[in-house]
């Protein structure tokens, strides 16, 4: 498989776990989710793949939004590093949100499919 081809295969998860956000899909991040998923809230917390998981059950999220763009690529063999832009607005446990971040996100190829490791953004101010 080329680069490119890696590439390709990457940004369509990225794009599926967008989806899954936007659509509160907690089946499809599950799917997605490496079993080994950490992300590094804006506070500097670590929040497992459990705790991230259980933020959708409850129906207490909706989203109106949910995008990301301007995406860097970077493959080292099965692993991906993939640097971008995501916005997102909506409701979080009846706090509204709208928010700009720059995010950096690790994904590895297991079993034929990518899934995301880890991420971590920096909110967009401005």
């Amino acid at each position: 498989m080329s680069s490119e081809e890696k590439v390709a295969e990457v940004l369509e998860a990225e794009a599926r776990w967008t989806r899954a956000h936007l659509e509160c899909d907690g089946e499809a991040l599950d799917r997605l989710m490496h079993s080994d998923y950490a992300i590094i809230s804006p506070d500097g917390s670590v929040i497992g793949r459990d705790e991230a998981l259980s933020t959708y059950k409850g129906g207490g999220r909706h989203w109106g939004l949910a995008e990301s763009d301007q995406h860097t690529v970077k493959l080292y063999g099965d692993a991906a590093v993939v640097i971008g832009r995501w916005r997102a607005k909506g409701v979080n446990n009846g706090a509204p949100f709208d928010y700009s971040a720059r995010y950096t996100s690790v994904w590895v190829k297991e079993s034929g499919h990518w899934c995301i490791v880890s991420d971590q953004s920096t909110e967009i101010t401005g």
